[in-house]
């Protein structure tokens, strides 16, 4: 069984409940949902520490609290953290979240610490190997992340690089990755520009998710046992790239990651039990 290793972002989530997501230059009163361990990079580490994967966190926090009780966290989870770097300049990440009824989210993040460029986690993707998997998300420095999946997949790592938040990494970077990991939206804008990925997998919610020619139905999740979606695709991408270093082929791992994801919509944030 090969090791993952995440590149992506650690950030304390800040969730606020309210009736229905505000209009522009509306005020609406919330309730306090609480203080989350998130971030895509910290969300899908633990899904694959959950999916029962060797894992190796890549990241920065900062000099901080919150970033010091973040990375207790993780361990305590069983990942490692021996790569997570401290920034002196800046405050670990934070993003703020509102949850309506319905259970669907609006999220805005800062970076802080996260958006800094870090040569250290660069260096720690290229001492991957063949069997190991390095899975990298967008709420980081992206010249880091192309770094880094170029260091891994030079190296004989598979890489799996989620597509969120959307932005266009380097041509390259994007036809090496097996798979690329995107929604509907962001497959949208994938399809509007002009990065070709060599395989892609699109998550479709409740609907599913396809990969090339393999494809999985949605699994139902009851509304009275619906928490919110928040973490629901980063879950999927973390058991993604647990059950890909366990040596699955496509259609169980995607799988897996169906039913991450589903399980996921299950609690309230993007992880269980990740009070801050």
């Amino acid at each position: 069984m090969g090791r993952v290793a995440v590149l992506g972002s650690l950030n304390v989530d800040v969730v606020t409940l309210v009736e229905r997501h505000p209009l522009p230059g509306e005020t609406l009163l919330g309730e306090d949902g609480g203080r989350f361990a998130g971030g895509k990079g910290g969300n899908q580490a633990a899904a694959a520490a959950r999916a029962g994967a060797d894992v190796a966190m890549l990241a920065r926090v900062g000099d901080d609290g919150p970033g010091r009780s973040y990375v207790e966290r993780l361990r305590r989870l069983g990942i490692d953290t021996s790569e997570v770097s401290t920034s002196p300049g800046a405050p670990t990440g934070t993003a703020y979240i509102t949850v309506d009824e319905e259970g669907e989210n609006a999220i805005i993040v800062v970076a802080g610490a996260n958006g800094e460029h870090d040569e250290s986690l660069v260096a720690a993707a290229g001492r991957l190997g063949s069997g190991d998997v390095l899975l990298c998300s967008l709420e980081v420095d992206l010249d880091t992340v192309a770094a880094a999946c170029r260091a891994a997949a030079a190296a004989g790592a598979t890489v799996v690089v989620n597509l969120a938040p959307y932005a266009a990494l380097p041509p390259d970077v994007v036809a090496l990755a097996d798979p690329v990991v995107v929604n509907e939206s962001e497959m949208r804008e994938l399809a509007d520009s002009d990065l070709v990925p060599g395989s892609l997998l699109v998550t479709f919610g409740a609907a599913g998710a396809r990969w090339g020619m393999d494809g999985v139905d949605g699994i139902p999740v009851a509304k009275r046992d619906l928490g919110d979606t928040v973490g629901a695709g980063d879950a999927f991408c973390g058991a993604l790239a647990a059950a890909l270093a366990s040596g699955a082929d496509r259609r169980r791992a995607l799988e897996a990651a169906n039913a991450a994801g589903a399980a996921a919509v299950r609690w309230v944030g993007a992880q269980p039990d990740a009070a801050l």
